[in-house]
């Protein structure tokens, strides 16, 4: 095998990257995991309900997905061939045919792409960087896939969904923080849990999940956008402890601590809520009744929905749904059919 590649150096080691026609990766990488105790692997056991996400990516996105390179070590003869003196780090590196290879990163993505190629065989000619490290035994691959993996921040789902430009959903709630004034002003963009000290009220990724919640099963290509900026308005404009804060009758510290409005449970269920509205239209009457609703932690409404003993907070997503029928109740809205199914087993309990 004869691959265009690049030379480089770490901790004195040779390693090599090249490009890889996507078609050749089952071939290079065959299936066959090994059924064996973790301690005589180099590598995690392949998780088959990632696949389908990842390949659903891939096959959604053909002309915008991208891809890091996988990271490998070769078993066999390599010998590179620089191009030339001057140019003594890119040549042509030859590998036996013999040699075997072991992903160390990224098996879940090598997977997904051979699955993603049996529906669009227009990827086979694509290609994906591979870095290759000549292998050094069990032990030094084990020691590749810690330290390839053990650094790797993961990214908080708040910024994942604010950079997707391919989710409609992240879209709109992108909107969403730009022409709602409070909801953009109190939204932390970045994080996905926030400190009692915060300046901000909110996630993203929580109004990511109420927005999920309130459009439901995305049937349609076009999402009620001018609806749901204004349910969300019509929210913000019915919450008394939000207007309080506005006005400064109502510190943020005991918002935080007494009120239930900031809380994440709280929010998906108004998302929920806003499910009835985006099927059935929304009504501004109804949703002026949000004012009379007690959103202290200790009302008796939310006892045992999402508040359990000693105002702990819960957050499940019966919890939400839990909270969520709570609040069509006090609006005088009718409970859907799985909803009556809750509310009846709540009762029970």
């Amino acid at each position: 095998m004869k691959y265009t590649g690049i030379r480089g150096v770490q901790a004195g080691n040779e390693y090599f990257t090249i490009m890889v026609k996507l078609k050749d990766l089952e071939r290079m990488f065959p299936n066959g995991e090994e059924i064996v105790q973790p301690e005589r692997r180099a590598q995690r056991k392949l998780n088959q309900k990632r696949i389908p996400t990842i390949k659903r990516y891939i096959v959604e996105n053909l002309n915008s997905y991208v891809f890091s390179a996988l990271a490998a070590s070769v078993d066999g003869q390599i010998e590179f061939i620089p191009f030339s003196d001057e140019y003594q780090d890119l040549g042509i590196l030859e590998i036996s045919d013999e040699a075997t290879f072991l992903i160390n990163d990224g098996q879940h993505r090598k997977t997904a792409i051979v699955e993603a190629i049996k529906e669009c065989p227009i990827l086979l000619e694509e290609s994906i960087p591979v870095v290759l490290f000549r292998d050094m035994g069990l032990k030094r691959s084990q020691q590749m896939f810690t330290d390839l993996n053990k650094h790797a921040v993961k990214t908080s789902n708040s910024l994942s969904e604010l950079y997707d430009s391919t989710d409609k959903i992240a879209d709109i709630t992108r909107i969403l923080m730009e022409k709602n004034v409070f909801i953009g002003k109190y939204t932390d963009r970045e994080k996905d849990n926030l400190s009692m000290n915060s300046a901000m009220l909110f996630t993203f990724s929580t109004f990511y999940k109420a927005n999920q919640r309130m459009i439901g099963i995305l049937k349609d290509k076009d999402l009620k956008t001018e609806l749901i900026l204004d349910f969300w308005s019509a929210v913000v404009g019915n919450v008394k402890p939000w207007a309080m804060l506005e006005t400064g009758e109502l510190p943020k510290s005991r918002l935080r601590s007494q009120y239930l409005v900031c809380q994440s449970v709280v929010i998906e269920a108004l998302g929920q809520l806003g499910n009835y509205f985006y099927e059935n239209g929304l009504d501004e009457e109804t949703m002026k009744k949000l004012w009379e609703i007690d959103w202290h932690r200790d009302a008796k409404i939310w006892k045992n929905r999402c508040v359990k003993e000693r105002e702990k907070m819960v957050k499940s997503n019966e919890a939400v749904y839990l909270t969520a029928i709570a609040m069509k109740k006090c609006l005088g809205l009718r409970l859907n059919a799985e909803e009556e199914r809750r509310e009846n087993k709540f009762k029970r309990r």
